[in-house]
């Protein structure tokens, strides 16, 4: 992925390692609140991420197939943690450096997906690596999610 520069409206693609762009994430500006639509390499909607407005904690709405999670920030402990909390399945737990885009997701204990910097070069440029058997759709809306509210 690539990390946003500008806040308004960005648009970035999401791409495999072979280079090949495989999501957008497509910004919509001049809106009430954040929205994010990740789409697929040919434009087809595959979540729609939103803030959610007027809450006590920043959080942010992902709604895709007919399911939501809300992702929020843990008010637990010294350091910035996240929660996601999908209305299918147990919850999952991110904790690391979020703004330097070094954390791990977990369910139940167990890594799902690790993001980094550490394997490229280019600056605005990092990593995520989903276990086989997650929703990649799901758990890069979730970064998506973690990055806009780490930057908040």
């Amino acid at each position: 992925m690539r990390e946003k520069l500008l806040a308004i409206g960005d648009d970035y693609w999401i791409e495999n390692e072979q280079g090949e762009k495989v999501y957008k994430v497509n910004g919509k500006a001049i809106r009430f609140r954040d929205t994010f639509i990740l789409e697929d390499n040919s434009g087809g909607e595959l979540a729609k991420i939103q803030e959610k407005k007027l809450s006590v904690r920043d959080k942010m709405k992902i709604e895709w197939g007919g399911t939501e999670a809300v992702v929020h920030k843990a008010l637990v402990g010294i350091r910035d943690r996240f929660v996601i909390d999908p209305d299918n399945g147990e919850k999952l737990h991110a904790h690391g450096n979020f703004v330097d885009h070094e954390y791990e997701i977990e369910r139940d204990g167990t890594t799902i997906a690790t993001i980094s910097k550490k394997w490229f070069r280019v600056r605005d440029t990092y990593g995520v690596e989903i276990a086989p058997d997650e929703n990649q759709p799901f758990i890069l809306s979730v970064t998506v999610c973690i990055d806009e509210m780490a930057r908040g």
